[in-house]
């Protein structure tokens, strides 16, 4: 097993604990910043799926460069000098179009950033998935830390809040990034090029990428209006921030474990879980959302919605398919489930919403979609995910 300096763990930690603080920033509360800024529900859902399907071009723009050069860590501070540079025009931009413009450009840039990362961190812990449990927890921690101050600071300040604090934290994560080095081993194994399109065309692969598209799409409503949602019900800003924290925080112990999970149950059972779980968890935000302690602990399941969703498609990707390739499946499986599946359920999202009136429809039409991808799933056997796929010499 490849030994890992204490720097270098502190370095990714760090790393990935700005990325999803930036996450933890943009992703509750940039729907109360459009809201502030004047936007109706329908105009979010447009904005959210425009900016969104940028995550289904640039993934694998990015990954194709990454792989072919074997530059990973250049590309991942390119694409964080970029975003800070094209999120600079959200200060100015109050129309529709521009804005939409602005952080559909930064989105691009953005998207340039996670897969390499990962990339670099599973190739750093040599893929054991205790060790990069370890370094992605402190992506959980940055999440809950800023989700908790800006939800605090919008009870005293205005919506703008959330552009303010993306800015210092986009900048600081560039910052970080200064920080990191790229295994040796890497710049072989990413110099490899080749089609992948023979590895996404097998029955395993696509189900995959459906039931996760799926589960996306049910996210619509959550990533979309949930904050918006928490308000028109009486909560204030803290509440809101904590509840989303929780949700996260619950994620800290699951990477803690997945591995062991995962070893004991296998990648179908998990996802199995993480997307029955998920429907359930839609479904009481749309009907008993009035109560708190409902609420309070239907966020406990998003340690399953995405926590353990992710751990275990990382594993599956990491496993089922050859290293000189891991960036693209990646950005296929980011550009696919999270773009396209993402876009389409803020989208729908949007339209359903109808200012907060139609709450209930929208959340249960999310509980469908991931119940629908638990279904799906039945198509594929349990040990079909456990093996490896058929190209993998």
């Amino acid at each position: 097993m490849t030994t890992v300096s204490r720097f270098t763990v502190v370095a990714l930690s760090l790393t990935y604990a700005l990325y999803f603080g930036q996450l933890g920033v943009i992703t509750p509360y940039l729907g109360v910043f459009l809201d502030g800024r004047g936007f109706t529900s329908a105009e979010i859902g447009e904005l959210f799926a425009v900016i969104t399907l940028a995550r289904i071009i640039g993934p694998s723009l990015w990954a194709g460069i990454a792989d072919k050069t074997g530059k990973i860590l250049f590309i991942l501070r390119l694409g964080c000098a970029l975003t800070v540079f094209s999120f600079i025009g959200v200060f100015w931009a109050f129309s529709f179009w521009y804005l939409t413009l602005t952080m559909g450009l930064m989105m691009m840039f953005w998207t340039a950033v996670l897969p390499q990362l990962e990339v670099l961190t599973l190739h750093t812990v040599d893929g054991d998935s205790k060790r990069y449990g370890r370094v992605r927890l402190w992506g959980s921690v940055g999440f809950i830390v800023l989700t908790v101050l800006v939800g605090q600071a919008l009870d005293f300040f205005s919506t703008e809040t959330p552009i303010y604090a993306s800015m210092l934290v986009l900048s600081a994560l560039f910052v970080s990034t200064l920080a990191l080095r790229q295994p040796d081993t890497m710049q072989r194994n990413h110099s490899q090029s080749g089609s992948i399109w023979g590895y996404l065309r097998n029955k395993v692969v696509i189900v995959f990428l459906i039931v996760n598209g799926l589960l996306q799409v049910s996210f619509g409503a959550y990533y979309g209006f949930f904050a918006l949602y928490m308000r028109d019900l009486g909560y204030t800003g803290m509440e809101t921030g904590l509840l989303i924290a929780l949700g996260v925080l619950v994620e800290v112990g699951i990477f803690l474990i997945a591995q062991k999970l995962i070893a004991r149950f296998g990648v179908w059972r998990l996802l199995m879980l993480c997307l029955l779980a998920t429907g359930l968890r839609w479904w009481v935000l749309g009907t008993l959302a009035e109560h708190f302690w409902l609420v309070f602990f239907s966020q406990f399941i998003h340690a399953l919605s995405f926590g353990l969703n992710h751990s275990t498609s990382m594993q599956f990707i990491h496993h089922y398919f050859p290293s000189h390739i891991h960036g693209r499946i990646q950005a296929a499986y980011i550009g696919l489930a999270f773009g396209l599946g993402g876009a389409i359920g803020n989208y729908a999202a949007g339209q359903i919403w109808q200012q907060g009136s139609g709450a209930f429809e929208t959340f249960a039409a999310a509980s469908v979609c991931a119940v629908v991808g638990g279904l799906l799933l039945l198509l594929i056997k349990p040990a079909q995910m456990s093996q490896r796929h058929p190209l993998h010499s």
